[in-house]
């Protein structure tokens, strides 16, 4: 019986760690989750689909169960003022259709919802808990109706960036205000005007800071220390790194979570996502309108292309690796995959790649090689457990509407092919099938092999 041993890249350490959960009877993770106040953007699928494989992997390991996966929901933030006082609609409004449409998107990539979503606005009461210990401990201080966090008072903060202290100045964006002792310290509070959320504390009425508001949630949900936390690697600095700072002062541990993980970052053919350079594309839009490539994607596509590089390294989202992805797939979702019993095994090889800090590269490899052995039970566990499996996206047109816009000559070299095909099944030959079978793959022509023995093939879109 396979024993997997998961090994994980550990930010903190920055060294592959043999993991070892705190309990192995409930595993627990933490994963930044979205700020509501707009679509969120296809850099933001990537940790979404990475933390989702990785939850997977876990219950897969631990027993379904066994795994608490938290990620949150911003609902309070400068940038949700704004945008709703920019569209003239009520905050909880904005922050509620956009939260509806995130899950509805994310669904869509075939992400599993977490055991827990917690949102900001319904643990102010743990905020201010935190903070009032912080005080209590001299690591914060009240001044001018803010909370601040006195970075001089944690003699290793920065320990997780490793930023000389000049970069974590520039980093931070440090705001100038007379009210703050030293340049590096962080609010944990800050006073509301009227027309702004706002709650009572010991301090008046305000509002959190965003840091403070993921160690409370992570505090509430999975306790002082835990065994997880992950997000995109843009969070490293300030985010999590203030987050660590707040949640070690305040409970008096040497960490708060026991492995950090980070997500590459993303650009989009090339270059950097931004709206000024007119490549600033959103999940709805990938899923919903033609705006990349022409034409609307399906949510396993997206997966699939996302998890074809290492959540580590930088990705370039092209077109061309979404068409390389979709052929791919509905290369997997054959007939016989298709029809195949459900209940086998993940095969012991894919779960020990993946085991190797997510080692989606290799695994794929391995769905490959599961492929061309024309093992379909073993593929079609495979593709379930990895979220990838959707035999209802990939119907195939008849030849007959594949043909409309062909010439005589083009239907009959491929009608040829498909009958040496046909007589290389027959003989068994899988390889020269196969081998038939990606030529004209490669021609943009997908098969489909019917229950009754025939074969109808469409031109790809």
């Amino acid at each position: 019986m396979f024993a997997p041993v998961l090994r994980l890249y550990n930010t903190l350490t920055r060294s592959k760690e043999k993991f070892r959960p705190i309990d192995p009877n409930l595993v627990r993770m933490y994963v930044c989750g979205p700020t509501v106040y707009d679509y969120a953007h296809i850099g933001n699928a990537r940790p979404v689909i990475v933390f989702d494989l990785l939850y997977r992997l876990l219950r897969q390991i631990y027993g379904v169960g066994h795994v608490k996966y938290v990620r949150n929901i911003t609902d309070v933030d400068d940038k949700i003022n704004a945008r709703a006082a920019e569209r003239g609609v009520d905050i909880r409004s904005l922050t509620e259709q956009t939260n509806a449409i995130f899950q509805a998107d994310v669904a869509a990539l075939n992400c599993l919802p977490p055991d827990v979503q917690p949102r900001a606005t319904e643990h102010i009461a743990q905020m201010i808990v935190i903070i009032q210990s912080l005080i209590d401990k001299s690591h914060a201080y009240a001044a001018d109706g803010h909370v601040l966090f006195s970075v001089p008072s944690m003699a290793d903060y920065g320990r997780l960036s490793r930023r000389p202290l000049d970069e974590m100045i520039a980093g931070a964006r440090v705001d100038v205000a007379p009210y703050k002792k030293g340049d590096m310290d962080f609010v944990l509070w800050k006073p509301s005007a009227p027309h702004e959320p706002g709650w009572d504390s010991p301090w008046g009425r305000g509002r959190p800071g965003w840091h403070i508001e993921c160690s409370a949630m992570s505090w509430e949900h999975l306790g002082e220390t835990f065994d997880i936390h992950g997000g995109g690697i843009d969070l490293v600095f300030p985010h999590h790194e203030n987050e660590i700072a707040q949640s070690r002062c305040a409970f008096g541990h040497d960490v708060m979570a026991n492995v950090w993980m980070h997500n590459g970052f993303l650009q989009v053919e090339g270059e950097k996502m931004s709206k000024s350079l007119g490549n600033f594309i959103t999940i709805h839009e990938l899923l919903h309108q033609d705006k990349f490539g022409g034409r609307k994607w399906s949510g396993p596509i997206l997966r699939f292309a996302m998890l074809r590089t290492h959540y580590r390294q930088p990705i370039d989202w092209t077109l061309k690796g979404l068409e390389e992805a979709e052929a791919n797939l509905r290369n997997w979702h054959d007939r016989d995959v298709v029809n195949a019993r459900e209940g086998a095994e993940v095969p012991a090889n894919i779960l020990a790649a993946l085991c190797e800090d997510l080692n989606t590269p290799e695994a794929i490899s391995l769905i490959h090689a599961l492929r061309k052995a024309g093992k379909a039970a073993e593929l079609k566990s495979v593709l379930i457990f990895m979220g990838l499996y959707a035999p209802e996206l990939f119907a195939k047109a008849s030849s007959g509407d594949a043909q409309a816009d062909m010439s005589g000559e083009e239907q009959a070299q491929i009608e040829a092919v498909i009958a040496e095909r046909l007589a290389a099944r027959a003989a068994k030959n899988w390889a020269e099938s196969d081998r038939l079978r990606d030529h004209l793959l490669a021609m943009g022509i997908v098969l489909k092999d019917n229950k009754d023995g025939t074969t109808t093939w469409e031109r790809r879109r």
